[in-house]
């Protein structure tokens, strides 16, 4: 009694119709985030330290910050 693949693509289809392409990664991750959070309160147990993360982990090595330098100085003489 699950869901048939026809179903499925109907409700996708739909809810891009409803929240536009670039607003259904933050709609999914929103959701993900919600269902963690409401296991977590349920089953009373704290978050483990594995899942927390930290803002700014992915241009935490600053080649970014080095490109844009790099690059603004190169531009600039």
């Amino acid at each position: 009694m699950g869901l048939k693949m026809s179903e499925i693509l109907l409700i996708m289809g739909v809810l891009l119709l409803l929240f536009g392409g670039s607003r259904l990664p933050q709609l999914g991750s929103a959701l993900g985030s919600a269902i963690r959070n409401f296991k977590r309160g349920f089953g009373g147990e704290d978050a483990p330290a594995d899942d927390k993360k930290q803002p700014g982990a992915l241009a935490s090595n600053g080649t970014v910050e080095k490109d844009v330098n790099a690059r603004s100085t190169s531009h600039q003489g």
